[in-house]
């Protein structure tokens, strides 16, 4: 009980900062967006040119800290790292074009929902439905291989960049890019962003909070802990958009949004399957990061570099829709997921056989 206290807690603070952020600066409906922010700070550091999404995010590198000094605190953290780095990189970069594909991560899509973005019901059973296909491949072994334990001054790199990042926000050297107009140009106050950013991070690691793991957790084993949380998330949120006037229902017109319903529906697919085959959602993976998880922080470089991708070669959706290229790496992505699923799967059970064989043998 006492647990089942705590994520919603937990949830209704993500909930009230979201909306407090949007009331102090950020975007409408970006309260807390992990795939936007992290969008924004490939564009700060340069890496795409799309000059309307470029700003380094204090939120993002509040959640890792945040989450860092609560696990050298607790003892949890860990540094490990080696499994299957080439594949969470681009498992990074598939979550990522995915949600650029909807316009948001699955965080942002529950404060979509709250702000009376409808688009949003029709992302949510395309998340569910790439979770879902997610579990299909755990049920039968799917694997990325064994983390190994390694040396402390790995899993402090993640943790230091944040730190790094953070430096450049503030000093602003010439090399870092800061739009002038569109989303990359809200932002609510430094102290307020990096703050909220800390405390999510902190609130975070302590409840495993992960919008992926919600879902997965009900599919697999019934348990509904994790998704207490997320209701909270969005209960919270509505409540708050509902009393300080930010509740606009409906499909047109939404803020850095589109109705093109059926790509919605299968940008959140790529994204649910990936973030299922990764091991956690965006978030989730920062919090990893956090903790000294070297694959995690692969898998956020991967999702950096899907950012540049997706609109250094314009695939990315917008107010407008989804250009054909988008549409089809949306396709190619959900190929490349399966394949991916399908070939982890096969090794461990080419793996279990020759364990089985060698075992009857001796």
């Amino acid at each position: 009980m006492r647990d089942r206290l705590f994520i919603i807690i937990a949830g209704a603070v993500v909930g009230l900062l979201a909306v407090i952020l949007v009331m102090q600066g950020n975007p409408v409906n970006m309260g807390f967006c992990i795939a936007c922010f992290i969008r924004d700070i490939a564009g700060g550091l340069g890496l795409h040119r799309a000059a309307v999404v470029q700003f380094l995010r204090p939120e993002i590198m509040g959640l890792v800290i945040g989450a860092f000094i609560t696990a050298l605190y607790v003892r949890e953290f860990k540094a490990t790292g080696g499994s299957s780095p080439v594949l969470r990189f681009a498992l990074g970069m598939l979550m990522m074009a995915g949600a650029l594909i909807f316009l948001g991560c699955p965080l942002r899509m529950v404060l979509r929902l709250a702000g009376g973005d409808w688009n949003a019901l029709v992302a949510l059973p395309g998340y569910v439905v790439g979770v879902w296909l997610g579990t299909l491949f755990l049920r039968r072994g799917f694997t990325l291989g064994r983390s190994q334990e390694q040396s402390p001054v790995n899993g402090y790199a993640g943790p230091f960049l944040a730190v790094v990042l953070i430096i450049l926000l503030i000093a602003a050297p010439a090399f870092i890019f800061f739009s002038e107009e569109g989303p990359g140009s809200m932002s609510a106050p430094l102290i307020l962003t990096l703050g909220a950013g800390l405390l999510v991070g902190v609130l975070a690691q302590r409840t495993r909070l992960c919008t992926m793991g919600a879902i997965r957790d009900i599919l697999l084993f019934k348990d509904f802990h994790l998704f207490y949380g997320l209701a909270a998330i969005f209960v919270i949120a509505l409540i708050g958009n509902l009393f300080t006037g930010q509740f606009m229902p409906g499909f047109a017109g939404q803020p850095v949004a589109h109705s093109d319903s059926i790509w919605n529906f299968l940008g959140m697919t790529v994204v649910g399957l990936a973030a299922v085959l990764a091991g956690g959602c965006p978030m989730r993976q920062l919090i990893l990061t956090g903790e000294g998880q070297g694959d995690a922080l692969i898998t956020v470089f991967g999702m950096a570099a899907g950012a540049a991708f997706m609109h250094n070669f314009g695939l990315a959706g917008s107010p407008a829709g989804v250009s054909p290229a988008g549409q089809w790496i949306v396709i190619i992505s959900l190929v490349v997921l399966t394949v991916i699923g399908f070939g982890n799967t096969a090794i461990r059970s080419r793996s279990t056989a020759q364990n089985s064989e060698q075992a009857k043998a001796s």
